[in-house]
């Protein structure tokens, strides 16, 4: 048998420690939370967390797996002031398994750097949501250190609505806002739903947006009083975003953005770039563009990705032709879509966004129509009214049905008794939350709970 070497193969990265701001914040305390940034959305939903914990008097280092580190997509750690808190940053790199295996065995690295460097602090890593570090972060630690981590937006679990009327705009429009009518779906946002369940597996204390994700949490065997319902940092974001300019207006650098009302779209999601749905969502932009509504579209790599794969260049070269179509790039900074959000010029934002659908719960207007078959945020269709799933069955029915909630005032009517859903302060909880539990383990057995004690160490003599 002949042995070769991998194909391409790479080289890994060092991960790099900033050791002044690892011994300023551990010079605070024992207890010493560790935020950790992944992606785009990371940088702007634990932002508040920094803050928050300054105020209460906690320690606090920035853990960056380096996902998103460039000029565009890492913008987030400079507009945020994230960057100059990283204390660690792992520097992954490659596709879903090259960085799941960096960041177990880094963190592993990491973890005999840490316990060798400040004996005696306990670290609690804090993951966020459904990003692949949410999953793969918690799982890491846990190995190497037989203690657990902690996760900010905790207890995302996927409903689908009643399709037993999708057919019939109305009736199907109608029966997502009867909570009764959802029933879970955990297949997908993929692998995000996968992520959000194991992670949430390796942590210890669970902070949940709403009530209904402690439910979910409760439901299955996490124990409530690690559960507190905060809210979601995204509301804290979202207002400190809309308090200062953008570097550059994104009406200065897209002047047309102006005129009129559009709908945004957004989507990016890996099983939306399935032929068959991506097919019908961009025939269903083409029809609206046809109609004369203005359509914006904003250029991800997932779906430029899918446009090359499918060969529809030609499509969207054709549609820059109209005057009422605008196809972007990923806008860099956070600020410019909040402040074209906040405009009064987008009507609706199509998007299989999970974080659109909070932030637009926070704004109430322009309205959340999510182009997917289920939501992990299903709360912000029944409960709020901020938001409705139109499904991309096909071009012909989604257009039908965007162009139909589009129509008249319905829109208006419903996102205007429309409730937000996230609070004001999740970053202060969440500090308070962890002040009072600073000195509590962050590990349990099963004797833990029925509090049976032993003489010997509780990770026993093999861990």
């Amino acid at each position: 048998m002949e042995l070769v070497n991998p194909v391409n193969a790479r080289e890994i990265l060092p991960v790099w420690i900033n050791l002044p701001v690892l011994e300023r914040e551990c010079a605070k305390g024992d207890f010493v939370p560790l935020i950790v940034t992944s992606t785009k959305p990371d940088f702007y939903k634990q932002a508040p967390l920094f803050p928050a914990f300054e105020k209460r008097g906690l320690p606090s280092v920035a853990l960056h797996t380096g996902q998103h580190f460039d000029s565009l997509l890492g913008h987030g750690l400079d507009e945020f002031g994230i960057r100059e808190r990283i204390g660690i940053d792992l520097r992954v790199r490659g596709g879903l398994s090259e960085k799941t295996s960096e960041v177990v065995t880094k963190l592993s690295q990491v973890s005999k750097f840490l316990s060798e460097k400040f004996p005696g602090k306990t670290f609690l890593p804090i993951v966020h949501g459904d990003t692949h570090a949410a999953g793969i972060v918690p799982l890491g630690w846990m190995f190497a250190t037989n203690q657990k981590c902690s996760q900010n937006e905790a207890g995302l679990r996927s409903m689908q609505p009643s399709f037993k009327n999708v057919k019939n705009h109305c009736k199907f429009f109608s029966g997502q806002l009867n909570e009764k009518s959802w029933s879970l779906n955990r297949t997908e946002p993929f692998p995000e739903q996968f992520d959000t369940f194991i992670g949430g597996a390796a942590c210890h204390y669970h902070f949940a947006p709403v009530s209904l994700n402690k439910k979910s949490l409760v439901r299955e065997g996490y124990l409530g009083e690690n559960i507190p319902v905060v809210g979601n940092s995204v509301v804290e974001a979202f207002r400190l975003a809309g308090k200062k300019r953008p570097e550059k207006s994104v009406f200065a650098d897209y002047p047309v953005l102006e005129k009129g009302e559009w709908i945004r779209v957004d989507i990016h999601r890996r099983e939306n770039l399935l032929p068959g749905r991506f097919l019908a969502i961009i025939g269903a932009v083409k029809r609206l563009v046809k109609d004369g509504r203005n359509v914006i579209f904003i250029e991800m790599n997932a779906n430029k990705f899918a446009i090359d794969r499918l060969g529809l260049s030609g499509e969207i070269e054709k549609l820059k032709e109209e005057g009422n179509f605008l196809y972007t790039g990923l806008w860099r900074e956070y600020g410019s879509v909040v402040e074209f959000l906040k405009s009064g010029n987008c009507r609706a934002e199509l998007t299989d966004s999970g974080s659109m659908q909070e932030e637009l719960n926070e704004l109430k207007k322009p309205l959340s129509i999510t182009c997917r078959f289920s939501t992990d945020r299903p709360e912000t269709v029944f409960s709020a009214g901020t938001n409705i799933i139109a499904p991309p069955i096909s071009a012909d029915y989604l257009h039908s049905f965007v162009s139909w909630i589009l129509s008249g005032e319905r829109a208006d009517r419903l996102v205007s008794k429309g409730r937000r859903l996230y609070g004001k302060t999740p970053s202060r909880k969440i500090a308070d939350f962890l002040y009072r539990r600073r000195k509590d383990p962050v590990f349990e057995w099963a004797h833990d709970r029925p509090g049976v004690k032993y003489k010997e160490n509780a990770l026993g003599y093999f861990l």
